[in-house]
């Protein structure tokens, strides 16, 4: 079964109110042990709203996001 676009909608909001969550307790990547009691009605909401896969992508993409910014940065200052 394919998400409706309500069901979309539904999970990029809970997303986005978890890394939310998640940046103002400086974590970036979600499926990290610190992470695991932070933001844990956020997570909870997240996990429950969202497909798993949309789950993995989602926290993989997050963290490749923040590497590649703290890169270009790097590559900035040289």
């Amino acid at each position: 079964k394919h998400p409706s676009r309500a069901d979309r909608q539904n999970c990029w909001k809970v997303r986005d109110a978890y890394f939310e969550c998640l940046n103002n307790a400086n974590i970036i990547d979600p499926s990290k042990p610190e992470a695991a009691n932070v933001c844990q009605d956020l997570r909870s909401l997240y996990e429950k709203g969202c497909m798993k896969s949309w789950v993995d992508y989602f926290n993989k993409r997050r963290v490749l996001e923040v590497e590649q910014k703290e890169l270009l940065e790097r590559m900035r200052a040289q």
